[in-house]
């Protein structure tokens, strides 16, 4: 049946497939006659289109309340593409083969447009039966008013009619379905790019609006920005799961890591729980305010995903900021590890292991010989010798601010440097 709305633009329209073959009708089997009352009524209706268009425009405004509304709004196309389309249906009852590849072209090109319109495709399907109701309708009264003794004929040639509305229903049902997989094809490849987009920090202004309503979050909002690994391999059943119940969020799937760009409602902090699954990363940017610094929160939420050690965890950027410049300079990093940390080469692997092992437990305890050798199952004296040691090897002295500060950056950059990829 015909297009409800004129569209902007129209997909091109795909192969008409046609419709599962059907046994052979064998028209030796049907008497002539029938045939020659089928086809004078045919002509009387092709004469009368511009009536039986008026009958089946105000049929489906009276049945169908998704045409309604389409006929309101443009009741000239709407009106063209219905007398098209039966057009095309009753040149087919009188020149079946001729006629068939046009009338296949047309029933595609409703469903296609009718699936761009929104229109649902049962309301679609029950005016294409209208108006085979209305052809058969329209055969049977022209034959009663010219030669009632005839319409028992129309009998042998019912079949045909319904046929070919069966068809032509199937037709638009797969015009209308592929065109479906299509638009929703662009439209998650449009959301994927436009949030590609935003996290590059790469987005236009004038394109924040319409991220803003594919991603159904707010303009202006306060965000952070997640980066997750692990999700895949730890069981969990996706990168959601790293997050607090009830977070405004949208995924973006990477190739290594997931980044969900979370709305901030409440206390920054309650968006991600500190504890993860075994192996679960998670690196957390500050807040930022509008769509339009996401790029930025994403960047700083890489630099926080490569501070999370490898069992697990989450690492907020605002609690180790002196981690995150290191981390954020890899070439940096690896020259301050060279300069401080370099002299400990020389040693035994397993002893520049314990004198490295020593040094941050004993950072970790805030310069506490006491706590450090509690932890490290020695005596304090042993710490303190393997200090000094460390000093005479380096030349540092670790009662210096800054020798101590360029120590414990030191410290971050190794570990990051033999982090496991």
């Amino acid at each position: 049946m015909p297009h409800a709305v004129r569209p902007r633009t129209l997909l091109r329209p795909g192969p008409v497939s046609a419709p599962r073959s059907r046994t052979p009708r064998v028209r030796s089997l049907i008497d002539a006659d029938a045939l020659r009352v089928l086809h004078r009524a045919a002509r009387i209706l092709l004469d009368d289109l511009p009536q039986l268009t008026d009958r089946l425009v105000a049929v489906l405004q009276e049945q169908e309340p998704a045409y309604r509304t389409a006929v309101e709004g443009d009741a000239v196309a709407t009106w063209q593409e219905v007398h098209r389309s039966l057009r095309h249906s009753v040149s087919s009852l009188l020149d079946p083969r001729g006629a068939r590849d046009a009338a296949r072209r047309c029933s595609w090109k409703i469903g296609a447009t009718r699936a761009e319109q929104g229109l649902p495709l049962d309301a679609v399907l029950h005016a294409f039966r209208l108006g085979g109701s209305l052809v058969w309708q329209g055969l049977v009264d022209e034959t009663s008013r010219a030669a009632p003794e005839d319409v028992r004929l129309l009998v042998h040639v019912a079949s045909d009619v319904w046929e070919f509305v069966d068809e032509h229903s199937t037709i638009v049902a797969d015009a209308y379905r592929q065109t479906e997989r299509q638009m929703a094809w662009r439209r998650e490849n449009r959301v994927r790019l436009l949030a590609a987009a935003l996290l590059d920090g790469t987005s236009r202004i004038a394109d924040l609006p319409e991220a803003a309503e594919a991603l159904e979050l707010p303009e202006h909002g306060r965000y952070v920005v997640v980066a997750v690994e692990g999700t895949r391999s730890a069981g969990c059943t996706g990168a959601q799961a790293a997050l607090a119940p009830g977070v405004r969020v949208h995924w973006h799937t990477g190739v290594d890591a997931d980044h969900g760009i979370v709305l901030v409602e409440g206390d920054p902090a309650a968006v991600v729980p500190d504890e993860q699954p075994p192996g679960v990363r998670v690196g957390v940017s500050g807040t930022v305010d509008g769509l339009a610094a996401v790029g930025e929160a994403r960047r700083l939420a890489d630099t926080a995903l490569r501070l999370c050690p490898e069992v697990g965890g989450t690492v907020r950027l605002t609690e180790h900021l002196p981690a995150a410049l290191v981390a954020s300079n890899p070439d940096l990093a690896a020259a301050l590890s060279d300069r401080l940390l370099g002299p400990l080469a020389a040693l035994e692997p397993a002893d520049a292991e314990v004198l490295l092992d020593t040094l941050a437990t004993w950072l970790a305890c805030d310069g506490s010989a006491q706590r450090a050798a509690r932890r490290l199952y020695c005596h304090r004296n042993t710490v303190l010798n393997r200090l000094r040691r460390y000093e005479q090897l380096t030349g540092r002295n670790l009662s210096r601010p800054t020798d101590l500060v360029e120590t414990t950056l030191a410290l971050t950059a190794h570990n990051l440097l033999h982090q496991k990829p």
